[in-house]
C-alpha cells in the first residue's frame, strides 16, 4: 500500500515530531510511505479569509503533486477537510480531482476505515482527554457531534481505546470548539482565548493529565493558553500517543 504523506505547514515548521510519529505508525503497518518534497500549503488559511485567488494555485499544485499516489494521508483533519470539502471551488471538473478527494485521508480515519485496524500494541498509563476538532468531527464525520441524532462513535477515540492502561476522561462538553479557527484567533483574539481556556478547564476538571486531538492547530492554540496560565496539562497529538504506546511494546 503506497501512502504519500501530506504534512501541514505548522507541523513541518513547529511540530515535526508529529510528522515523524505518523511516518512510524504507517511504516509499522507495512505501508510504502513517501514524502513529496515539493508539497506546499493546502491553501486553507487563504480560503478561510476569503482570498480565493491566492488559494486556487495551491489547490492546483496539490492536485499536481499528489495525484500519482495510491493514498494521501495527513495528521490533520482541517487540512484534509480543505481538500475533500472545499477544493471543489477551485478544481471541479479537473482530471483526477474526484480520485484525489476519494483517496485523501486524515490519519485516524485512514487507520480505521482503510487499514481496518482493530488492535493496538503497547500501553499508555495516563489520563487522557480527547478534543474533538471541528473540521474532523463535522466535515470528515470522524465522530458524531452532539447536535446529530444517532449512535455515538469516534474514530480517534476508537483507536485510543485499544491502548492498554490508558484512562480516557470525559469532559462535560466533548465536542465544543477550542476557539482557534485559524485567522479567527487573530481577528477575535479575546473570544478565541476565552473559548480555549474554557476547553482546557473542562478537560482539567475531568481529570485529564494529557490532552490530545487529531489536529495540531487546535492543540497549538490550547498549548499556548495552557502554558501562559501554567496549567498542569500535557499537550500531544494523537499520532504521538499512538506511536509512543506502540514503540514501547
Amino acid at each position: 500500500m503506497q501512502v504519500a504523506l501530506f504534512i501541514p505547514c505548522y507541523i513541518d515548521q513547529l511540530y515535526p515530531r508529529v510528522g515523524m510519529a505518523t511516518l512510524k505508525i504507517l511504516e509499522r503497518r507495512g505501508c510504502d510511505v513517501v514524502f513529496p518534497s515539493t508539497q506546499t500549503c493546502c491553501g486553507q488559511p487563504m480560503a478561510n479569509t476569503g482570498c480565493s485567488s491566492d488559494a486556487k494555485p495551491l489547490a492546483e499544485r496539490f492536485l499536481e503533486i499528489f495525484s500519482p499516489y495510491q493514498y494521501v494521508v495527513a495528521p490533520s483533519g482541517s487540512c484534509v477537510a480543505m481538500v475533500r470539502r472545499h477544493y471543489d471551488e477551485y478544481l471541479e471538473g479537473r482530471p483526477g480531482f474526484a480520485e484525489l478527494k476519494a483517496k485523501t485521508f486524515e490519519l485516524c480515519e485512514f487507520l480505521v476505515d482503510v487499514m481496518k485496524v482493530d488492535a493496538w500494541g503497547g500501553a499508555y498509563p495516563h489520563k487522557v482527554g480527547l478534543h474533538s476538532s471541528c473540521h474532523g468531527l463535522r466535515e470528515l464525520e470522524m465522530g458524531k457531534p452532539s447536535e446529530r441524532v444517532g449512535p455515538a462513535f469516534s474514530k480517534p477515540l476508537r483507536l485510543l481505546e485499544m491502548i492498554d492502561q490508558i484512562e480516557l476522561v470525559d469532559p462535560k462538553r466533548p465536542d465544543e470548539c477550542c476557539g482557534f479557527g485559524g485567522t479567527f484567533a487573530v481577528a477575535e483574539e479575546a473570544v478565541s482565548c476565552m473559548m480555549g481556556t474554557d476547553r482546557l478547564r473542562d478537560h482539567l476538571g475531568a481529570g485529564a493529565e494529557v490532552l490530545t486531538a487529531a489536529d495540531m492547530s487546535c492543540l497549538m492554540h490550547l498549548q499556548g493558553l495552557g502554558k501562559r496560565q501554567q496549567m498542569p496539562l500535557q499537550i500531544k497529538h494523537i499520532a504521538e500517543i499512538l506511536n509512543e504506546s506502540e514503540a514501547k511494546s
